[in-house]
């Protein structure tokens, strides 16, 4: 028989409703009756005991609110009645040590990726397009079409199918020319087009540069096709600089086209659709090969999460991420914003004190520009969040968090910095899935596991983004966008270890080419640089 109701940890003074909740419903918990006072829907959560106001409200274990007024024992926790609070941290305050879970079964195991020079492994190979600049975006839609037509099979959207037969006096005539086979087996071609290079402050333009460079430099590129105007802040050679600041001996093929000392259009768009594809035919000669799973690296993220997201998908991906390091794999936990109010368990998990202190001056400093933007950490939830019961940032943060897992934190990283120590790493990005999942891809992350209770279908260019569903729910309503879900866990019929097996083994088949995620299969390919300071 399912449970009711659950308590995350054992200190905690809240619960979380697992189904919907009457008024009057009697429930048995711990040992006791408690009276729900009023209705109450599933993954809301209920008082375990009677809040005075200003009362502390604990859960996973840490401070997540404050009680704004009296809360009765068994009464629902609303945006009303509890406000955010979180505890401040000033460094370390207890030492930390680690057990491993067992890794037998999954040692020797190998996944097929894309071997580079430089001992990276992608999951994919792809030739990259993008602009320095947003003055070329127009020549990169025109080289996207261009390439597109004719190097990938040609799929007619369903919705151009549907105004076709609109178009046809309602007529149901949706005949379309039979696909024709991919030119190149091997390599995929992508692009990339976005606002910045120019127009903004020079930081700006120096942090997108190390994005792009992340991206060039990413084991999934095997090389790319730059696009500049000429006169933009972000310059050629603030791009190389950066380029070589990742990667000193970087030996994939970088082409570079000045738009401003080639003339026409017309002659711009032939010399790189002739040079681009003479690199893109040797990039089609690469091929799949085993690699072991310490190659993969994977970022932690989540979007459109529900109160369920904390209890099921996340810590799942937590359990995930603790197999790869212990597998000697790399993992990757973003959204800085949603770390608030955990501050003291990761400042504690730092391996390098300076790693701890790193990461509470990027949290001072986030958080300051935000305040000085006229908003604060407390406004992260979204009303979608609020709805589904995430109704403070330290309650949705303390949540999230669990995609970490329990590992040591090998690294601190600042947005745009690369990847360059296995194990977990804490990379700087604000709490925006396509933000966030854009930074992580330019960190160098080779594939990224993207938990959802409410719905999101971002992608990546380069990088297979795997969507995980808090609930059955909403996989079943949303399975086109669903990889895998974890309900079974909030039904009591699978363990959060059983299931992160399963998502381990869905992983391997992705890295290798075999099964392709809803995300690619819709073609979603979102890139959004951060304008650092007013982003949440």
């Amino acid at each position: 028989m399912q449970k009711k109701i659950i308590k995350v940890n054992a200190s905690d003074n809240v619960a979380v409703a697992l189904v919907n909740l009457k008024a009057g419903d009697i429930i048995s918990f711990e040992g006791e009756n408690i009276t729900i006072l009023s209705d109450t829907k599933s993954k809301h959560k209920i008082a375990l005991e009677r809040f005075e106001s200003g009362d502390r409200i604990i859960m996973y274990g840490v401070l997540v609110g404050k009680a704004n007024g009296v809360i009765e024992k068994g009464n629902v926790l609303t945006t009303e009645n509890v406000k955010h609070q979180s505890d401040k941290v000033f460094g370390k305050t207890e030492s930390f040590s680690w057990t491993p879970p067992n890794v037998d079964k999954w040692e020797g195991r190998t996944f097929m990726g894309y071997h580079r020079e430089d001992g990276q492994v992608g999951t994919e190979n792809i030739w990259l397009f993008f602009p320095l600049v947003f003055c070329e975006n127009r020549n990169i839609e025109i080289l996207k079409e261009v390439f597109e037509k004719e190097l990938l099979k040609q799929k007619v959207n369903p919705h151009q199918l549907l105004l076709r037969s609109l178009v046809n006096n309602g007529g149901e005539d949706t005949s379309i020319v039979s696909d024709s086979a991919d030119v190149f087996q091997n390599i995929d071609v992508k692009f990339i087009t976005h606002p910045g290079g120019c127009g903004g402050i020079r930081q700006d333009s120096e942090s997108l540069a190390k994005l792009l460079a992340g991206y060039v430099n990413n084991p999934n590129v095997a090389g790319a096709t730059v696009l500049s105007l000429g006169c933009q802040n972000l310059q050629i050679n603030i791009f190389k600089d950066a380029l070589k600041t990742i990667n000193p001996n970087l030996n994939k093929p970088v082409l570079i086209f000045e738009q401003q000392q080639m003339g026409t259009v017309d002659n711009m768009l032939s010399t790189i659709i002739k040079d681009s594809f003479e690199e893109i035919k040797k990039a089609n000669n690469i091929e799949r090969k085993p690699a072991p799973l310490s190659k993969l690296k994977i970022g932690l993220e989540c979007g459109g999460s529900d109160g369920f997201s904390g209890i099921s998908a996340n810590p799942t991906l937590g359990a995930v991420s603790d197999m790869l390091v212990a597998l000697k794999g790399t993992a990757v936990l973003a959204e800085f914003p949603e770390l608030c109010g955990v501050e003291q368990e990761l400042v504690n998990r730092c391996v390098e004190e300076e790693d701890g202190e790193k990461f509470l001056s990027l949290m001072k400093a986030f958080e300051k520009s935000v305040v000085d933007a006229g908003s604060g950490f407390d406004m992260n939830p979204s009303p979608g969040n609020i709805k589904d019961g995430l109704i403070t940032d330290a309650m949705k943060s303390a949540g999230a968090a669990k995609k970490g897992g329990t590992s040591p934190i090998q690294d601190v990283l600042d947005y745009g910095e690369y990847i360059t120590k296995p194990g977990l790493n804490l990379l700087c990005t604000p709490g925006n899935d396509v933000e966030s999942t854009t930074a992580l891809v330019g960190s160098g992350v080779n594939m990224v596991l993207f938990t959802t209770g409410l719905g999101t279908p971002t992608g990546n260019p380069i990088a297979p983004i795997i969507k995980v569903s808090s609930n059955t729910e909403l996989a079943e309503r949303m399975p086109d966008i669903i990889d895998i879900e974890t309900g079974a866990v909030i039904r009591g019929e699978k363990s959060i270890e059983e299931m992160a097996e399963e998502i381990l083994d869905f992983i391997i088949d992705v890295a290798s080419g075999k099964v392709q995620t809803k995300a690619k299969l819709l073609n979603q390919n979102d890139f959004i640089p951060w304008r650092r300071g007013v982003s949440l």
